[in-house]
């Protein structure tokens, strides 16, 4: 056991605060105006999103109510979420901690079950079809305190810091956003116009073959690799690429590009190696002698497939074959070409920066609170 800073001291969470579920209130209860005898009615999303669907129900009286200062856990889907700063009725899906004693602060708590050893832990409780936090195992969570100036004293250090953190982390996600912007943009410059020389032909003109894929194979398939089955079988997924299993059979055995029909429609993918495609994926095998197949995957990349806000359900094969090309010379699109991989690798190293930036200032978020629960700040 670890020794405790001295005039610290340690409890189960079980003996120092009590926990209240909140209410289960059907959908039919449920307004979306305030009125007289209502209630402001709390649900994970008013926790973890900015959302505009605020509900209000029959007021059920204070059992259920809580405070903006109110310690709010998530009991089921991802047990151990902790929100403040709101009041209302919480749902049943959302509980409450009372402190029980005056020698904790709210502050404090909150802050110390903000852990992320703390946060694993409790998401391990209930089953992996429907994770649910015990409330047999929350009490059990042992909570280590300072006097009452000392947890004042790691608020106030944490509070700035973890500002200072999210300042931080709001200025790098917009750096990341401008990086896929300036790609976007130079896509953008070079397709929008029609250079001298260039040609506009339709998709369907300047490739060998277009095609929907197939079913998965029944009995030639398994989902990972094996010696007979070494073939990738591709869906419409963005994950893995779409990787959805392998087989023998050889259905694609030259370079093409493939475009995602559902899901994220018009999601395109550069395809060298065989492959088996199956349905919901559009399959375009282009004619190197008129169109260079990496000119063809930047256009497909930036092209609008869901255009001026229209909603389909998903692409077909008909649409596809239509689509306008604007098509320079083929040595003038193996310079395009250049350009563009050139600024996508430097838009990749500094994607991969930020993203790195970002992994550090959570671990600091760790680290800082790891040391705050020492007594080492």
């Amino acid at each position: 056991m670890t020794k405790l800073p001295k005039g610290w001291k340690e409890e189960n969470l079980g003996e120092i605060a009590t926990f209240r579920q909140g209410i289960q209130v059907g959908l039919e209860h449920h307004i979306y105006e305030p009125k007289e005898d209502y209630v402001r009615f709390l649900r994970i999303v008013d926790y973890t999103q900015n959302t505009d669907d605020i509900r209000y129900i029959p007021n059920p009286g204070d059992k259920y109510y809580v405070n903006e200062n109110d310690i709010i856990m998530v009991r089921y889907g991802t047990p151990g979420l902790i929100g403040r700063g709101k009041s209302g009725v919480i749902a049943n899906n959302l509980f409450r901690i009372q402190i029980g004693i005056t020698e904790l602060t709210n502050d404090y708590l909150s802050l110390f079950l903000s852990q992320e050893k703390i946060k694993s832990y409790l998401s391990s409780q209930g089953s992996s079809t429907m994770p649910a936090l015990n409330f047999g195992q929350l009490k059990k969570v042992k909570i280590t305190y300072p006097p009452l100036p000392e947890q004042k004293r790691i608020v106030s250090i944490l509070d700035k810091a973890f500002d200072n953190i999210e300042k931080a982390k709001k200025n790098i996600e917009q750096n990341l956003i401008n990086s896929k912007e300036l790609f976007q943009s130079k896509l953008d410059e070079i397709f929008s116009t029609k250079g001298k020389g260039w040609e506009e032909k339709k998709l369907e003109d300047v490739c060998e073959k277009i095609f929907a894929g197939g079913d998965v194979p029944k009995s030639d398939f398994s989902k990972f690799k094996t010696k007979n089955y070494t073939i990738p079988i591709y869906s419409n997924g963005v994950k893995d690429n779409g990787l959805y299993g392998y087989t023998n059979i050889k259905k694609v055995d030259q370079p093409s590009i493939t475009i995602s029909a559902r899901g994220t429609i018009g999601f395109p993918i550069k395809r060298l190696d065989t492959f088996y495609p199956v349905i919901r994926l559009i399959v375009v095998i282009p004619n190197v002698t008129i169109i260079n197949i990496d000119y063809l995957y930047f256009y497909l990349f930036k092209y609008d497939f869901i255009q001026s806000g229209t909603s389909i359900p998903q692409l077909t094969v008909p649409m596809v074959k239509p689509i306008n090309i604007k098509l320079p010379p083929i040595k003038e699109q193996s310079n395009i070409v250049k350009i563009l991989e050139e600024l996508l690798t430097e838009t990749q190293k500094l994607e991969t920066t930020y993203i790195k930036q970002l992994e550090n200032l959570e671990e600091l978020k760790k680290s800082l609170l790891d040391k705050a629960f020492k007594g080492e700040l």
